[in-house]
């Protein structure tokens, strides 16, 4: 699974830290593991379900939203060079991570695939997290994944996370109905 893992995240080459790196590659093993899905069904399913008539795949959605938030903070560090800190490893980690709970929202029913009674009932931003602590990943990471999506809105958001939050929405907006 760990090659088919990297094959589907060779993204996850990017993080420097080798203990960061492999508790990013074992929490997608782990989740991977845990799903109806195989690493080919990710490169194929619609990256929402809440899209009708979705043509853009789960891993097109999360490449662009990591290669976009790395685009994004190299700007950033271009632009305000020391006044402003960006840990790269913390935040391609977590845009790594972020919809790693999703995939323990889906069910198959009838050769469809729905959204299972997990993922009515807790999103998964909280589902991520927990695998995210289950792996022991860093508090920086896991407040990405909490934060990234409408429930972090209320509360304070890094540096890292508010990138990673743009870059999901911008992968995401344009395309709902």
């Amino acid at each position: 699974m760990k090659d088919k893992v990297l094959k589907l995240w060779p993204e996850i080459e990017w993080i420097k830290d080798a203990d960061l790196r492999k508790q990013t590659l074992d929490a997608w093993i782990f989740a991977i593991e845990q799903s109806v899905l195989t690493p080919e069904d990710l490169e194929e399913i619609p990256f929402s379900l809440l899209i009708k008539n979705c043509k853009v795949s789960f891993m097109n959605h999360k490449r662009t939203c990591v290669q976009l938030a790395v685009d994004i903070a190299k700007r950033m560090k271009d632009n305000f060079g020391d006044e402003i800190e960006i840990d790269m490893d913390i935040l391609i980690s977590g845009a790594i991570l972020i919809d790693i709970g999703k995939l323990l929202e889906y069910k198959i029913e009838n050769d469809t695939l729905t959204t299972s009674n997990m993922g009515k009932i807790v999103r998964h931003p909280f589902s991520g997290l927990a695998i995210a602590y289950k792996f022991n990943l860093p508090p920086e990471v896991q407040h990405i994944i909490g934060t990234h999506s409408k429930e972090g809105d209320l509360g304070m958001r890094t540096v890292e996370s508010i990138i990673v939050h743009h870059a999901d929405f911008v992968s995401f907006e344009p395309f709902k109905a």
